[in-house]
């Protein structure tokens, strides 16, 4: 087995002794259907375990710092999940890290006295990548303070094929997973019961 590939079912271990692996039928952030669901806060509570999971994201990174393939100034993340992604691998990049968030009406905001220069390069930091909508989100917002989005990290890659991304992705862990639209979603049709456990509003 690779380097790589070891470090990917590391990850995955990790991700398995926190609990934070689901099966059943979720409804997830992008609106999707799905039969399995990472509750990656399950992990992410123990400041071990998450250093042990981004490590391999923050030394992909170091390592194309130090070629000149990617320049980084800060890192931020999409509030809830992307809060402590971004501050572990802003810790071990030795870099700032802060986070967007959604204001009153439900819009992607750059609040608390953040700020970020014109020019600045930012890395986009999330627990799970389904679709990249709140990394879009959150890019929009960041550019149109004149921030460039360089790179995108992650703890798991969950995307379907058909989901590509605008920026360069550094995930922890790539995982298969089938996602639906509700109105062909089989478990849907077989009575299933639903389940909402992320933390974006509709």
């Amino acid at each position: 087995m690779s380097n790589t590939a070891e470090k990917l079912e590391d990850t995955i271990a990790l991700l398995r002794e926190s609990g934070a692996m689901l099966e059943g039928h979720f409804l997830l952030s992008s609106g999707k259907h799905s039969d399995r669901y990472f509750q990656c806060a399950r992990l992410l509570q123990y400041p071990g375990r998450a250093a042990a999971a981004l490590r391999p994201v923050a030394e992909r990174l170091r390592g194309d710092l130090e070629a000149g393939k990617l320049v980084i100034d800060a890192v931020a993340g999409p509030a809830i999940g992307g809060i402590i992604v971004a501050y572990e691998l802003g810790r071990q990049l030795g870099i700032p890290a802060f986070f967007t968030e959604r204001d009153d009406r439900g819009v992607m905001s750059l609040r608390r006295g953040f700020e970020v220069e014109k020019g600045a390069a930012i890395l986009i930091a999330e627990d799970v990548v389904t679709t990249g909508k709140s990394s879009a989100e959150s890019a929009l917002v960041l550019e149109g303070l004149g921030a460039r989005i360089t790179a995108l990290a992650c703890l798991v890659d969950r995307r379907a094929p058909e989901a590509p991304l605008s920026w360069p992705l550094y995930a922890a862990c790539t995982v298969e997973v089938s996602n639906w639209d509700a109105p062909s979603c089989g478990l849907c049709a077989q009575g299933i019961p639903l389940v909402k456990p992320g933390s974006r509003k509709f």
